[in-house]
């Protein structure tokens, strides 16, 4: 088959993951200056591996949970509760989180309440 194809869809265990989008057409669907990036490898930990956002973007800035806490002035056991799959974290820590780990609150994804 020689047709071109416009978006791919990529899948796991027969279930579709993704849907690459041309990136023009992906500009068309965000407000200006909201495009943000996540590296293929926190995608990878999240979707393939199963980690949570948070964990997957501190283990790729080769962080440990210690540092995270120590940057947020909490404890590393509060850390841990929020590195969690699943932590219903509200935006105030959301932010926190981003400012710890060096990333832009965009790239922690629906982490808030």
């Amino acid at each position: 088959m020689n047709t071109p194809i416009r978006h791919q869809i990529i899948e796991k265990d027969g279930l579709p993951l993704f849907v690459l989008v041309p990136y023009k057409e992906y500009l068309s669907f965000v407000e200006p200056g909201e495009a943000t990036s996540i590296p293929l490898a926190v995608s990878k930990a999240v979707n393939m591996e199963g980690k949570s956002l948070v964990r997957a973007w501190r283990e790729y800035k080769g962080l440990s949970q210690a540092k995270v806490a120590a940057r947020m002035g909490i404890s590393r056991p509060a850390y841990a509760q929020m590195e969690e799959k699943g932590a219903n974290l509200r935006s105030i820590t959301v932010q926190r989180l981003a400012s710890a780990l060096e990333v832009e609150w965009a790239q922690l994804g629906d982490n808030a309440e």
